[in-house]
């Protein structure tokens, strides 16, 4: 990241453009579902198993975003949708910075891999695999610690 410009030129007078470089907005959501959370194996890197979630568009809530990319990659819809807790440290995410709001909620339907998951599973708190992708191991950690 130190690489990249700070700054845009216009292409017609050669004056540097002010160009601000803020997180990304994500969320994620720690469904609960048949007795555990619902994790998804990633199909695109960083590879690992992950709490669901995904990018905010513009014009979009958090709370739309994560119905929204719920029903992309697990293909629940959500009850109960609360907020859990904002993660933001700016190595949580090798790729880039990013802001996750993170929820929680009760999953309804049928668990389906979708969009970019190659797997979805349920996992209690003594089944958690071992390789997370992002902070997600310690989300869960601190989520699990939340309900005993």
């Amino acid at each position: 990241m130190a690489n990249l410009p700070t700054h845009l030129v216009c292409p017609h007078c050669g004056q540097e453009i002010e160009k601000y470089r803020n997180p990304f907005p994500t969320v994620d959501v720690l469904i609960r579902y048949r007795g555990g959370i619902v994790l998804i194996e990633r199909g695109n890197p960083p590879h690992g198993w992950a709490i669901p979630g995904g990018f905010m568009e513009y014009g979009e809530s958090a709370e739309t975003c994560a119905r929204r990319e719920m029903m992309e990659e697990t293909g629940l819809e959500l009850d109960n949708l609360e907020l859990f807790t904002v993660r933001s440290e700016p190595d949580r995410d090798p790729r880039f910075h990013t802001v996750t709001i993170v929820f929680t909620a009760d999953g309804l339907g049928e668990l389906q891999a979708g969009d970019d998951a190659d797997n979805a599973r349920v996992f209690t708190p003594d089944n958690v695999p071992e390789q997370m992708a992002f902070d997600h191991g310690d989300v869960l950690t601190l989520y699990n610690s939340s309900v005993r």
